[in-house]
């Protein structure tokens, strides 16, 4: 542990004095912005070097400015000595977490050295990291004292003027002053007791750079920013946003409380609508999230909420961070859906975008580089601060005002709009100088912690956890990292990163892989399985079998592989289903559902792709004739009762509905019994569930032998053959199955696929239907017919106790299940009567199954007894 550190750690010096040096990794531009994320595990590794000392040095550091408040612009000699005692890097907790770490003690220590140093110099100058992100209310425009005050910070300029409609766009009469430190400002005082510059008037900073050229930029802190929708490639206004009481939102509703496991539904406002044009966020408020709530999701994701003046960036080429992207209204009806989402007991996280900034010059950030130095920029200089795959630009995430700029901008969303957390956005780009590109990440942890590393992002990334949980505890943040970076999501108290929450990025990849070059008889079981369990069991992640990147013209939705031009013409429910559609809806069921209970502490899914959404979006473009007719979501579809997308959706409810019952996706129980690679058949315990999932095209399984841990009677909580679900109906869900024990107790070896008891199913072909243990009572009764699926999840689960066990439990040797088959389940299905039989197998085996902190390859490898930590 850091012992002291805490939150009231405090971190390094500013200024990059990152061990990488100034060396930087060649950047090649063979993808686009989004899929070039991803890249990383396509390409060959390059030579790494291992980080082992360092000597640290003090920069001059920033100064107290006074102006009415804190605000630290530039560097200046500070005489005052920062020391970190040894006991806060000695002790680094995430050390004893997973001590394959320890021999990169000495990079632990010098990140947290300049974490430590960082918050102590943020407590010295700006009176702690909180105040510190409080930048919103002295930079920008602000009331103080009957007038309003403008502040930029830009160091480059050599003179500035403020302009606007209050003006008629000439700044002769509203000059400003540039302090030592590179911040100009100007007081407007009010005229006659109304403020000089109106509520919803355009405005922009003026100023003059080094060649002598007059350039007009939005404020970059300002609050909204417009567009002329009349004009063909205008450019965007900033907006001075500062409504009276009477047109201010206040909310309702309190935030609910956080959730056991995450159920996020990944939105997108803009196309959220059935007709072909931008939805509002009110529109979404009142259309869109019923539809999330009544599918038992408890966690809403807003992409593109910061305003882009390109649409077709999907929201990740953030122009103006402090404001809501003006295309679906106003930041008042923004805080309206996040009350109404609150209402509804949904949680709203954002898309936060720190890992870059457009390039746009007229529009955003871009726009204040004039070719100065890094120290009086936003970005870095030369190659270092372009991104050559997304055509964007870079942060220096070591200078001073950068910091206070995206802390600032984090602290915004939480308090002025009560977001409950973010998803970070590229963090694979931040962590690395290379950004993760012609770098194939295998486990290795000399990749991890090299040159190659950006301390001074990760420090950032440690203070935006640090700040954002100290301000809001049960913040929700999550990180997109394709890496696999060990530490990111363990607590900054432990020498972490601090997330909570990492996405599990590589199983879309795993099964876009199956979908495209598998045949169903090729696919793997033990692959499977091992893909979706190979995690890091001490951090916590979001497994999602599609996103918002599969569902972009150029790739292909989970549905669309699987049905492709069919589901334009074979989902009506008055014909028969063809082979295709019949093979589609029931993999697309079982893809989401064993991507669900096993691939993570969370679960994901995209708007639409509930229930199959066909096609891909495709933004207004040139190529297309700036078409919106791709670029929404058909409603229709699902809530037209004959079409077979209701299925789909039915599932995913009832797949939601299972977990806000049982609670499986927040035990640490996760146990893999059996890969039956034979019969198609992967066995699971998850919480005290049981999940049999049957991946053969064509063989059922009449009295197939399952293991579980609880002896007792089992019934079906959920059936994906159900007929509500769009399947056969082929399980009985009115049958108890009761347990037979299994060799010696507390000697596995012995036991039945390493599990203490079994029962037996019938699993018909291309179905999951997972078990319950039921309590018994001296009330209940023999009748107990729960009749349907979601009937059955409305059995109390509250009795239901999970059993401590190791985190992941993976038995990739049980390749044939013992038991027995009997009867034909369906005259249309053959039977596979499998020979099965018991496995013999030394004993300890079952510790040997633990699933090892780092996977570096497919055999089980042998750990410590360990539980996840929350």
């Amino acid at each position: 542990m850091l012992g002291s550190l805490g939150i009231l750690a405090t971190p390094s010096a500013i200024g990059s004095f990152s061990p990488s040096s100034n060396k930087t990794r060649t950047l090649c531009s063979t993808t686009n912005h989004r899929i070039s994320k991803q890249l990383a595990a396509d390409f060959r590794r390059g030579s790494q070097k291992l980080l082992r000392r360092h000597v640290f040095s003090y920069n001059p550091v920033y100064g107290r400015v006074s102006y009415g408040s804190p605000i630290s612009a530039v560097m200046i000699e500070d005489s005052s000595t920062m020391t970190t005692s040894e006991e806060d890097t000695e002790n680094i907790g995430i050390l004893g977490v997973d001590s394959s770490l320890q021999p990169f003690k000495d990079h632990f220590q010098y990140r947290i050295k300049k974490y430590v140093d960082q918050k102590n110099l943020l407590e010295k100058h700006e009176g702690g990291l909180e105040e510190f992100a409080k930048g919103y209310l002295k930079f920008g425009f602000n009331r103080e004292e009957d007038g309003i005050v403008y502040r930029e910070w830009a160091p480059a300029a050599q003179e500035a003027e403020v302009i606007g409609d209050f003006n008629g766009w000439d700044g002769s009469n509203h000059k400003m002053e540039k302090n030592q430190f590179g911040v100009w400002s100007i007081k407007i005082p009010d005229s006659e007791g109304n403020p000089a510059i109106p509520h919803n008037s355009r405005v922009k900073f003026r100023f003059k750079h080094g060649d002598g050229v007059w350039v007009d930029r939005i404020p970059a802190w300002v609050k909204y920013a417009t567009v002329d929708n009349t004009r063909f490639g205008a450019p965007y206004d900033g907006v001075h946003w500062d409504p009276p009481p009477s047109g201010r939102y206040e909310f309702k509703y309190p935030r609910p409380p956080k959730p056991k496991a995450p159920r996020i539904y990944e939105a997108h406002v803009g196309i959220s609508s059935s007709e072909p044009r931008i939805n509002s966020y009110r529109e979404f408020a009142d259309d869109v999230l019923p539809r999330v709530q009544k599918n038992n999701y408890n966690t809403v994701q807003l992409m593109a909420v910061m305003e882009h003046s390109y649409y077709a960036s999907f929201g990740y080429h953030v122009t103006n961070f402090f404001a809501v992207s003006s295309r679906s209204g106003t930041p008042e009806d923004l805080k309206y859906l996040i009350d109404k989402a609150h209402s509804l007991g949904l949680q709203v996280l954002m898309d936060v975008v720190h890992s870059h900034t457009s390039n746009n010059v007229t529009d955003g950030l871009n726009g204040f580089d004039v070719g100065q130095s890094s120290q009086n920029s936003y970005f870095h200089t030369g190659e270092r601060g372009f991104h050559k795959l997304w055509d964007s630009r870079l942060f220096n995430y070591g200078n001073w005002e950068v910091l206070r700029f995206l802390l600032s901008n984090l602290r915004w969303w939480l308090e002025e709009f009560e977001f409950d957390g973010f998803r970070f956005d590229g963090v694979t780009s931040m962590l690395y100088h290379h950004q993760g590109i012609n770098t194939a990440f295998t486990g290795n942890y000399n990749q991890y912690f090299s040159e190659a590393t950006d301390v001074d992002a990760v420090v950032y990334l440690m203070l935006a956890n640090s700040l954002i949980h100290s301000i809001l505890p049960d913040a929700t943040v999550i990180a997109e990292d394709v890496s696999g970076m060990p530490g990111l999501g363990r607590p900054v108290s432990e020498g972490g990163i601090g997330f909570d929450y990492c996405l599990a990025m590589a199983i879309p990849d795993k099964w876009i892989d199956y979908l495209k070059n598998k045949n169903d008889e090729e696919w793997s079981m033990k692959d499977l399985s091992w893909s979706l369990t190979n995690r890091r069991h001490t951090e916590k992640c979001i497994s999602y079998a599609e996103s918002h990147d599969q569902s972009i013209v150029g790739d292909k939705t989970v549905a669309f592989y699987l049905m492709d031009k069919e589901m334009f013409s074979g989902m009506s429910c008055l014909t028969d289903a063809s082979p295709t559609v019949e093979r589609g809806i029931a993999l697309h069921k079982m893809i989401h559902f064993i991507t669900m209970a096993l691939g993570g502490e969370g679960y994901l899914n995209f708007i639409g792709n509930e229930f199959g959404h066909p096609e891909w979006i495709d933004f207004p473009r040139e190529g297309n004739g700036w078409s919106y007719e791709k670029c929404r979501r058909q409603w229709n579809l699902v809530d037209t009762d004959h079409l077979r997308y209701k299925f789909l959706n039915a599932f995913d409810r009832a797949m939601n509905a299972l977990d806000e019952k049982f609670s499986f996706l927040s035990s640490t129980k996760q146990i893999v019994s059996s890969t039956d690679e034979e019969n198609k058949v992967i066995v699971f315990e998850r919480g005290d569930l049981v999940f049999v999932f049957n991946f053969h095209p064509e063989n059922a399984y009449d009295g197939y032998k399952v293991g579980c841990d609880l002896p007792g009677k089992y019934r079906v909580a959920l059936d994906s053959d159900a007929l509500e679900f769009g399947g056969h109906g082929r399980v009985g869900h009115d049958v108890d199955h009761f347990t037979s024990s299994e060799g010696i107790p507390g000697v596995p070896e012995t036991n039945f696929n390493n599990r203490p008891n079994s029962f037996k199913v019938l699993s018909p072909g291309r179905t999951c239907v997972i078990y319950y243990r039921v309590e018994e009572s001296p009330e209940e009764t023999n009748d107990g017919n729960l009749g349907s699926a979601n009937e059955t999840l409305q059995v109390d689960a509250s009795k239901q106790e999970n059993v401590e066990e190791p985190a992941i439990v993976v038995d990739h040797r049980a390749e044939e299940n013992p038991g027995e088959t009997n009867a034909s389940v369906n005259e249309k299905l053959p039977i596979d009567r499998a020979k099965q039989e018991n496995i013999e197998e030394p004993a300890s085996v079952l510790d040997k199954k633990i699933a090892a902190s780092k996977l570096d390859d497919p055999e089980v490898e042998e750990t410590k007894d360990e539980t996840s930590d929350n």
